[in-house]
């Protein structure tokens, strides 16, 4: 597999938390399932940090940021049965990405860390 794009993003985990008491800010950049999801979390601030830097991550890894109409809430983080993290996508992502790339297949990898301080998101593209 070839290697398309990379993107890592920390995040201070106190200003996530700072920004999680407004419930805006929650529904503005997290998915309804990442929200439901949240509820069996006892750690909110670092499982919110991480899923933000995961975002952040991949519109590095696609090389646009989050401009031309690319938002949050197009990437959901879920995670499988054993824990290990991977990205739901839009079709909106999903054709950003293949027109970008030229490509008709992506696979996205993706590793999450936290400490007290801060979350790490780490996303590869292969193609």
């Amino acid at each position: 597999m070839k290697i398309i794009g990379v993107g890592v993003d920390i995040v201070d985990n106190t200003r996530i938390k700072n920004s999680i008491k407004n419930k805006n800010f929650i529904s503005r950049i997290f998915s309804k399932k990442e929200i439901s999801q949240s509820k069996k979390i006892k750690n909110k601030t670092n499982y919110y940090s991480k899923r933000f830097a995961a975002k952040e991550s991949l519109s590095k890894a696609i090389g646009t940021g989050f401009r031309n109409n690319l938002n949050f809430k197009d990437i959901t983080i879920v995670n499988d049965k054993y824990g290990k993290p991977y990205y739901e996508l839009t079709k909106k992502v999903k054709k950003l990405i293949y027109s970008k790339f030229n490509v008709k297949k992506i696979k996205i990898s993706l590793s999450l860390a936290d400490e007290k301080k801060y979350s790490i998101a780490f996303s590869v593209i292969h193609k």
